[in-house]
C-alpha cells in the first residue's frame, strides 16, 4: 500500500515534469546539484547501481532502491527505467518521507 503511494505521487511528479529518467541522465543531474532524490530500480545491473549510488554518496544526494525497472517505468508513464531523479525539492521531501516511514 505504501508503494502504490509512492508511485502515484512518482506519476503526479512527472506529469509536472520534475522527475528526470535513465542512468545518464539522472548521474549527470546529480553531478550538476539538481537532483535532490534519486530512485534506483533493484533490478538495476551491478554496474549502474555502484554508479548512481557512488555518486549519490559523493554529492551527498538522498537515493532509495524501490521496486524494478517497469514499476519505474509504469509510475512515470514511460518504458522500463532503471533510475529517476526528483528534480523539485517538496516532491523529494514528500517521496523521502514516504520512504523513510518504515
Amino acid at each position: 500500500m505504501k508503494n502504490q503511494a509512492i508511485f502515484n505521487l512518482l506519476g503526479i511528479a512527472a506529469r509536472a515534469r520534475k522527475v528526470i529518467s535513465g542512468e545518464e541522465l539522472v548521474v549527470k543531474e546529480v553531478r550538476n546539484g539538481n537532483a535532490k532524490l534519486v530512485l534506483l530500480a533493484n533490478d538495476a545491473s551491478k554496474n549502474s547501481s555502484k554508479k548512481i549510488q557512488d555518486k549519490c554518496t559523493y554529492y551527498n544526494v538522498e537515493y532509495h532502491v524501490i521496486g524494478d525497472r517497469y514499476d519505474l517505468g509504469h509510475a512515470t508513464g514511460k518504458e522500463a527505467r532503471v533510475a529517476l531523479a526528483i528534480t523539485d525539492k517538496g516532491f523529494a521531501s514528500k517521496l523521502s518521507s514516504l520512504l523513510n516511514e518504515n
